[in-house]
């Protein structure tokens, strides 16, 4: 997808960025209070069902060619992994995780991008400056969730590993989407991946019996709030802001937004749902911060040659 991008401007990289600092932190909490009374994967399949088709018809009454086959495989493939997997993780987990809690469990995506990136050809070494931003990010997170915390606000083993494997196929989908072959038109692919993950994440809700036990009279007005919500401000402009950057940023600085998102999340939880937020959430929230600054300036060095 990279050849065939235009060139973006700083103003348009910027609005986008703000778009998922700001906007994804926010959607943990609604999907908390979506999940109170929707089935999860239901809840996210319809969401990304819903928002591909406004943004497949938008992208084709707009002229963007009929998709190949073989791009519809691709970006069934990027759902899966985007969605099912990543998406799906988070929402399966916050039916037991708090929505702050979780944004900081899958904040080390970073991590997994830098790795997946160093791994495979041409084997990207990060820069000096990335590699300590990670460090202090990662110092920032063990300030914020220690030991001791994690098991004060009640969070399984099998939450936390769900929410780092979540993270690791986000990581896994955002390779792919950048590099497969895909549609020109950034709004078309968005929509094809919303269309084929919404789609898993239908069917595994019907797999494990969300449809025998739906009640749409039980679904909550908090509840249908917040699946509006993630339908318009976290599908139609978070992740359509996210598949655009992917063409334009490299992914080590892209991921620093899994950096800001958990203290957008934290303060969010705090202030309207009640959630837990101490002097040592706030000293944390600095230190990263501060890494953030720093990934985003820093440069990756050229790839590693092998032999």
């Amino acid at each position: 997808m990279n050849d065939k991008a235009p060139r973006a401007t700083r103003g348009q990289i910027i609005a986008a960025f703000a778009s998922i600092y700001t906007v994804w932190g926010s959607t943990y909490l609604a999907i908390r209070y979506a999940v109170e009374t929707m089935p999860p994967f239901l809840m996210g399949g319809t969401r990304f069902l819903i928002s591909g088709v406004m943004l497949y018809a938008w992208s084709r009454s707009r002229g963007a060619p009929r998709p190949t086959r073989r791009q519809w495989r691709n970006a069934t493939i990027a759902g899966g992994f985007l969605l099912l997997g990543g998406n799906g993780g988070v929402v399966w987990a916050e039916q037991t995780v708090s929505s702050g809690m979780t944004a900081l469990l899958v904040s080390i995506l970073p991590f997994w991008l830098v790795i997946i990136e160093w791994a495979r050809p041409p084997r990207r070494r990060p820069s000096a400056a990335v590699l300590t931003g990670l460090v202090v990010g990662f110092l920032g997170l063990v300030v914020l969730i220690g030991p001791g915390d994690i098991g004060a606000n009640g969070v399984s083993l099998l939450g936390a590993s769900v929410l780092i494997l979540a993270s690791l196929s986000w990581a896994i989908g955002s390779f792919w989407s950048r590099d497969a072959d895909m549609p020109e038109s950034g709004l078309l692919t968005t929509g094809m991946e919303m269309l084929g993950g919404g789609a898993l994440l239908f069917i595994t809700g019907v797999i494990f019996g969300e449809l025998r036990g739906l009640d749409v009279g039980a679904i909550s007005t908090a509840s249908w709030v917040g699946w509006v919500y993630l339908i318009v401000f976290g599908s139609l402009i978070g992740f359509t802001s996210y598949i655009w950057l992917l063409d334009k940023v490299s992914p080590a600085r892209l991921g620093t937004y899994a950096y800001v998102n958990p203290v957008v999340a934290v303060i969010l939880g705090w202030a309207i749902a009640g959630e837990t937020f101490s002097l040592r959430t706030g000293i944390a929230a600095v230190i990263v911060i501060c890494a953030v600054a720093l990934i985003t300036t820093a440069r990756t060095t050229a790839p590693v040659k092998s032999g």
